[in-house]
């Protein structure tokens, strides 16, 4: 099994649906972690637009990077441009691979109403679905930092 982590500047969204896509689309290829260079918490919104698509990430929590210093990864997956700059090294062989997605909350901030909001959720977390969807192939063509 490839041990994955998704890191993202919180935690909160978009690496937190990476983990939980990966964890329903390729349980039995990958082994899914995600984490923040901060802990912002588990998105509400996350968490609705996953439960829409059959995917429960309530179980998941926001975690710190450095609560995952033991593991040797396999592959870093950078969800954000904050989280690809701010970067920690990983021990071990962890290849690291920038894959961005835009921010939702942003996004939803800036949105006229709710609805609007809610299908920059759904938009980012049907991208990220077909990311995973793609691993581990496409990391294998991906250039690594």
């Amino acid at each position: 099994m490839l041990k994955i982590l998704f890191l993202c500047t919180g935690n909160s969204c978009r690496s937190q649906m990476a983990e939980g896509w990966a964890r329903h689309l390729k349980a039995d290829t990958i082994e899914a972690y995600s984490a923040g260079i901060e802990t912002h918490g588990l998105n509400p919104n996350a968490v609705k637009v996953m439960a829409e698509a059959g995917v429960d990430i309530t179980i998941q929590r926001s975690q710190h990077v450095d609560e995952f210093k033991h593991i040797d990864f396999d592959y870093v997956v950078t969800v954000c441009d904050n989280a690809a700059e701010s970067c920690p090294v990983f021990s071990g062989n962890a290849k690291i691979v920038h894959q961005p997605f835009d921010d939702p909350p942003r996004l939803a901030r800036e949105a006229a109403n709710e609805e609007e909001g809610q299908a920059h959720y759904r938009r980012v977390r049907d991208e990220i679905r077909n990311y995973v969807a793609s691993l581990p192939n496409i990391l294998e063509s991906t250039n690594h930092g």
